[in-house]
């Protein structure tokens, strides 16, 4: 099974999107309207034999981010009601996946602190939201949070019953 089919499956374990309406179901056309919102929104390390980690960031306005951490639209309302060609100043750690063997390595990390620099470079983000699915996402949000001098919010997920 090649890096590619690995990171598809382990996106389905972890997220199942295709059964939940809350969250965004990643294909060809929303890969290309992250793309719109910064081509730095969608970040792959790729390891001799394909991807082994894939990370999605949303830059979005704070308006937006609390209406989200509220409950109130979900991460597909979230990217369609993120307008086009204005300054972001909020980030959404959308998603992070990493292969087991490349995990605790500090390259999710190392391929979001550059990620997050290209945005930061357009738009003056103020706070880093996320929505996590494991204990190691929100470790990571943590990192990402305090390395960049962010505030951290999060919307409410019992990773307990994944």
């Amino acid at each position: 099974m090649t890096n590619f089919d690995r990171m598809i499956q382990l996106a389905n374990e972890v997220f199942d999107a295709h059964h939940d309406p809350e969250q965004l179901d990643v294909n060809e056309d929303v890969m290309a309207q992250l793309y719109k919102l910064h081509p730095s929104t969608i970040s792959e390390f790729i390891d001799g034999d394909g991807p082994v980690i894939w990370l999605i960031l949303i830059p979005t306005t704070e308006k937006l981010m609390r209406e989200f951490i509220d409950e109130k639209i979900s991460e597909s309302e979230l990217l369609n009601q993120t307008p086009l060609n204005i300054k972001y100043d909020a980030l959404y750690l959308c998603s992070v996946m990493v292969l087991e063997e490349f995990r605790r390595k500090g390259l999710a990390k190392k391929t979001a602190f550059e990620a997050l620099k290209k945005i930061r470079a357009d738009h003056p983000i103020q706070t880093l939201f996320t929505w996590n699915f494991s204990k190691e996402g929100g470790l990571l949000a943590e990192s990402i949070a305090k390395h960049e001098s962010l505030p951290l919010l999060t919307r409410a997920k019992n990773i307990d019953n994944n």
